[in-house]
């Protein structure tokens, strides 16, 4: 690859974040190297793994990428690592190598499982998942528990629940090391948005709280910026399409595929988000899925400052209009349901 062509793709993944005072940060995706970190991607032979992968070994923030699979990992690393870039590329295939593709990791990103197909429910997906995201926690406790934890294994809004519970029962949990990925829902809101209001993407920060999953998702476009004064009726649509953004793709693949490009996006700005916290970087603020007091829920997506642990402060919703209060209320017994059948699943099984 030429370094023209990796300046451009880094150039493109520019976006926006809010510090707590409320001034728009232009980060651009990291362009400088750092200390050494390792980066664990499981499940990345799939659709989302495959271009996470790319994504990461285009940080030169990671100086090891470690990629696990159940199969077809080796094929690739071979493939990523010939990219000139700094990090050096490992590969691993099957259960008896996860403790060495874990074994000193800082971030373990975690897209494994099956993606949503026409039809599928998040229930159907649950029953898939749930056991692949407990396997797979219950080694990162053993092998790399001090890891930052990014969970992206539909559904969400259980399996982070899920991966406390394992990390509980083994001693290791540490809500500031626990994110569930919700960064998709922040993409899809900004770009929506901008679309709209006619204003360049690049510049507009949307915060998105809840959940992950359809009603759960609830932007905040009351808070957007730029502001832009768009009519009720906009603001409702642009909120169910921010809700159904992931039905759209899945739609509109015809049963071939799910959203694996954007997730992987949005997987890689959350992870460079992270590194940068970890590194010191200050006012680094995503939305994401976390352990919460915000809310009477125990599991709440706003926005989150990243930092060397990890969370650094939950930060609260701030003003809502009465369109957002009404989606909130709307959304909490849903979610509520979802984080507990994800602790009971963790209990029994």
């Amino acid at each position: 690859m030429k370094v023209s062509m990796l300046r451009s793709v880094q150039s493109a993944l520019k976006r926006t974040s809010s510090s707590t005072g409320g001034h728009i940060l232009r980060r651009d995706f990291s362009s400088e190297s750092g200390p050494n970190r390792k980066v664990a991607v499981l499940g990345a032979a799939g659709g989302i793994g495959q271009p996470l992968a790319l994504l990461m070994k285009l940080n030169p923030l990671v100086s090891h990428l470690s990629l696990y699979d159940i199969a077809g990992t080796p094929g690739v690393a071979a493939d990523v690592s010939h990219i000139n870039t700094r990090s050096e590329v490992k590969g691993y295939a099957g259960e008896e190598n996860l403790a060495e593709a874990l074994d000193g990791a800082d971030i373990v990103i975690i897209p494994a499982g099956v993606p949503r197909k026409p039809g599928m429910t998040r229930d159907d997906l649950f029953n898939i998942n749930a056991g692949i995201v407990k396997s797979l926690c219950t080694a990162i406790a053993k092998y790399c528990p001090h890891a930052l934890v990014n969970m992206i294994s539909n559904p969400v809004n259980s399996t982070v629940p899920i991966a406390a519970e394992v990390f509980k029962k083994a001693g290791t949990y540490d809500e500031k090391r626990l994110f569930g990925v919700t960064t998709l829902d922040v993409v899809r809101a900004k770009t929506f948005y901008a679309g709209k209001a006619k204003v360049p993407v690049a510049g507009v920060n949307v915060p998105v709280v809840g959940g992950h999953a359809g009603v759960t998702i609830l932007p905040l476009f009351s808070q957007a910026t730029p502001k832009a004064n768009l009519p009720h009726e906009e603001i409702i649509a642009l909120t169910k399409r921010t809700q159904d953004g992931g039905t759209e793709v899945v739609e509109a693949k015809a049963g071939k595929g799910s959203a694996t490009l954007s997730m992987a996006y949005a997987g890689a700005i959350f992870a460079d988000a992270c590194l940068k916290g970890l590194n010191g970087v200050p006012d680094v603020v995503e939305c994401s899925y976390v352990q919460s007091t915000i809310t009477e829920l125990p599991f709440f997506a706003s926005k989150v400052r990243l930092g060397k642990n990890g969370v650094e402060e939950v930060l609260g919703l701030g003003a809502l209009s009465d369109f957002e209060k009404e989606g909130l209320e709307k959304l909490k017994p849903e979610l509520q349901s979802s984080i507990e059948k994800g602790i009971k699943f963790a209990s029994q099984s």
